[in-house]
């Protein structure tokens, strides 16, 4: 019976150890965002309004961002086309144009790449203050 019983703890643990070992090989980058979510506050209409997600490959390879697609025109992205290696950091650079837009606003960006999670939802947010709102405020 105890050869039998260590048989199979050593059967067990020889193809866990095959399964463990597989995924380390076939790992994937791992997209660690700092905020998800960015509150530019209050904001004068004009100016652009810009913000950079810095993000960190928390993964055991290469990541690479194929897109970072914001849900309309007057928010717009830039990042690095390069592979980010494992261990190192990214960003993702947004720019919301505050030009006649006055109010509250909320945008999201679609990022995608090749991590393990290959789709993240950024967001920005804040108000846009007019000249004329500084005025009535004060």
């Amino acid at each position: 019976m105890k050869k039998l019983v260590m048989v199979f703890l050593c059967l067990i643990l020889s193809v866990t150890g095959r399964v463990l070992a597989q995924d380390v090989q076939t790992g994937a980058g791992i997209l660690k965002f700092k905020e998800l979510v960015h509150d530019y506050g209050e904001v004068p209409e004009g100016p652009r309004a810009e913000f950079d997600f810095v993000f960190k490959n928390k993964g055991s390879k290469p990541l690479v961002i194929s897109d970072a697609v914001a849900g309309c025109g007057c928010t717009t992205t830039s990042w690095s086309h390069d592979p980010i290696f494992p261990g190192k950091k990214g960003k993702i650079h947004v720019i919301y144009n505050t030009l006649q837009r006055p109010g509250n606003f909320t945008k999201q960006v679609t990022v995608k790449s090749n991590a393990s999670e290959p789709v993240i939802v950024l967001q920005i947010k804040g108000t846009v203050i007019t000249t004329k709102d500084k005025v009535t405020k004060n």
